[in-house]
């Protein structure tokens, strides 16, 4: 599985849920992490950033995906950031590569993809840093108020 595929296969195991930038960071951290043995070797570098795991070759697969007709980005009115999901194309090959793998594994993505969407910005940060402190190093976030 290259990268591509594993943002494509992430994003399409919400069924077409909207991403922000933190939550396709970790899952495709979380996802690396937990299943690169699985997925022809890690995907990604990350290294600790602002709010934890980043690497930046992550949004320049969303955009390729983007330019293939795959992903949309949409630009957040207001906000600096962008938000993400996938087309019916890309939820179409994304759950091809899902049902490509084996079924514990997909099994594992999906819910991967619904405990970290159901978390607040600052649940998913800190649960990111409870789990990897070494994350944590260049933070600029302090925690829930």
């Amino acid at each position: 599985m290259n990268p591509q595929e594993l943002i494509l296969a992430a994003l399409a195991a919400s069924d077409g849920a909207v991403h922000t930038p933190v939550q396709v960071q970790k899952l495709a951290f979380l996802l690396t992490d937990k299943i690169s043995q699985f997925t022809d070797g890690p995907q990604f570098t990350f290294v600790p950033h602002d709010y934890g795991p980043f690497d930046g070759a992550v949004y320049r697969e969303l955009q390729n995906l983007e330019a293939d007709g795959l992903v949309d980005v949409t630009h957040c009115p207001n906000l600096r950031w962008r938000s993400y999901r996938v087309t019916p194309a890309g939820q179409n090959r994304g759950r091809e590569i899902l049902n490509g793998l084996d079924p514990k594994i997909g099994e594992f993505v999906r819910r991967l993809s619904k405990w970290l969407r159901s978390l607040s910005f600052a649940e998913l940060v800190s649960a990111i840093y409870a789990r990897y402190p070494e994350m944590k190093i260049n933070s600029v976030f302090q925690g829930e108020k």
